[in-house]
């Protein structure tokens, strides 16, 4: 499994959380630095960012990808559905939580949340 993530580094700790609860060994770890300018339309800047080369090499459609997204909600929006888009399906993303009373303030890998699950399940209700 290969983890693109969108935010801040993730320590070993977390990439180990990440793994246990995705129930696949975590293969690589793709840090992607998101930095959007405020005065700027997002969408060109959202092309921008998935033009890395390092996501070239991706097979979009195949390859199995755990997504830890932008704290930005309209940031995460676009990218999710950029993606949708490319792979033809929603990925799961990781849900952080702070620790309770860490000082200095820590997070860890709350869960895992299969985006495609719940939309199938939505689906259901239409």
């Amino acid at each position: 499994m290969i983890l693109l993530n969108f935010t801040h580094p993730l320590t070993a700790e977390q990439i180990a959380q990440a793994q246990a609860l995705a129930g696949h060994p975590i293969e690589e770890v793709i840090e992607l630095r998101v930095q959007f300018d405020h005065q700027q339309p997002f969408l060109p800047q959202l092309a921008e960012l998935l033009a890395d080369p390092r996501l070239a090499k991706l097979d979009w459609q195949h390859a199995s990808l755990l997504i830890n997204p932008p704290s930005l909600n309209f940031i995460t929006a676009l990218l999710i559905a950029e993606l949708h888009g490319r792979m033809g399906y929603f990925p799961p993303i990781l849900r952080l939580r702070p620790v309770a009373n860490s000082l200095p303030p820590r997070f860890e890998v709350a869960e895992v949340l299969n985006l495609q699950s719940v939309r199938d399940e939505a689906r259901k209700t239409r």
